[in-house]
């Protein structure tokens, strides 16, 4: 707030000369009063130290409409919620306005409006998920939008940039939400529809504390892309919880490629009628699936919301000596099974084990 007076307040009283409304607007501080007192805007700034954030507007009132500016840099849920739930006046539009360049899909505000609730649309070769939450109204613009008003140079470097490197234009210029951590295994991964029409099988994988995690996986080596489904994902489930769930999800018909360190939970299964066959493990097993489902693009389910976390999130410990992280790849061990048993006699997998 020190350069209130050099920044924000001259830019918010150009555009109410723009609107012929200045002479009706009085400056005090950090606050612009209107001539008959019937309203004020308050400017506040969010102190930033060490993550953790505090707000000059706590406990304000008389609030109907927030605007946050640069959401981005606002990390605490719990200091946005205190002030946001300050808008609360009766008889008048309550209004909550959230500005921001997306970050990463970890973000708070992704979480809340557009992970779970969002509809795919395509921007410049890129599909971009617009919030179809029932309280949030979703403007996405981009310098497409506003080329007309661009200098040649900024145009110029958009352009080049979408040429020299996609995923760099895909965010600073598209506003694409980084849908994965420095350092994530998998790369190559999509949003999408399941392809039906591709055979399939499901994989699974144990945990307890860990999520017992299946998905159902289909793989298309001509167009090079794994199809991943998540069916289920939970902690702490007792062995016939599993066995039912199994049962229901798979049938049995279908069959289930599992982890091999659970063999009474895998018999049981079994014993059920289902096609449950485990995985081959030997030393180097892990980063040889790795390094084969790398050379595919995956397309994760829209509803997979546990999948999408996943391939955020798991990352290589040691890249060069290839050690991955073992966490946040239960819904991933399962695919890799289930997807490697896929390929078994494939022309694909002689070529490049």
């Amino acid at each position: 707030m020190k350069n209130v007076e050099t920044s924000i307040l001259p830019e918010f009283t150009e555009k109410l000369d723009l609107l012929g409304k200045r002479k009706r607007v009085r400056p005090s501080g950090n606050i612009l009063y209107c001539d008959d007192k019937s309203s004020k805007v308050i400017f506040s700034g969010i102190k930033v130290q060490s993550l953790n954030q505090t707000a000059n507007l706590k406990g304000t009132t008389g609030l109907n409409v927030f605007i946050v500016d640069e959401a981005e840099e606002f990390v605490s849920e719990k200091d946005f919620n205190t002030i946001a739930r300050s808008v609360r006046q009766k008889g008048v539009p309550n209004i909550v306005v959230v500005i921001m360049n997306p970050q990463d899909a970890e973000h708070w505000v992704y979480k809340r409006w557009i992970e779970k609730t969002h509809r795919m649309v395509n921007l410049d070769g890129r599909q971009i998920p617009i919030s179809t939450h029932p309280q949030v109204t979703h403007i996405h613009t981009t310098w497409i939008d506003n080329v007309e008003n661009l200098e040649q140079s900024f145009i110029d470097d958009a352009l080049q940039t979408r040429k020299d490197n996609r995923p760099e234009y895909d965010h600073q210029f598209l506003g694409a939400w980084l849908d994965k951590k420095e350092g994530a295994i998998y790369q190559d991964w999509e949003e999408g529809e399941f392809d039906t029409t591709l055979p399939y099988c499901y994989g699974l994988d144990f945990g307890f504390t860990n999520p017992d995690a299946m998905c159902k996986v289909a793989v298309d080596t001509n167009r090079m892309r794994v199809y991943v489904d998540e069916k289920m994902y939970a902690t702490k489930q007792s062995d016939e919880s599993i066995k039912s769930k199994v049962l229901e999800i798979a049938g049995t018909n279908d069959m289930v490629v599992s982890d091999n360190n659970e063999s009474r939970i895998i018999s049981g299964i079994a014993n059920r009628g289902v096609n449950i066959q485990e995985v081959d493990k030997y030393p180097g097993c892990v980063v040889d699936r790795i390094r084969i489902m790398s050379k595919f693009t995956w397309v994760v389910t829209p509803e997979s919301h546990n999948a999408k976390f996943e391939f955020r999130n798991y990352v290589w410990n040691d890249k060069k000596a290839e050690i991955p992280v073992d966490k946040h790849n239960h819904i991933i061990k399962a695919a890799e099974y289930a997807a490697t048993r896929l390929l078994q006699g494939s022309d694909f997998l002689a070529d490049n084990i």
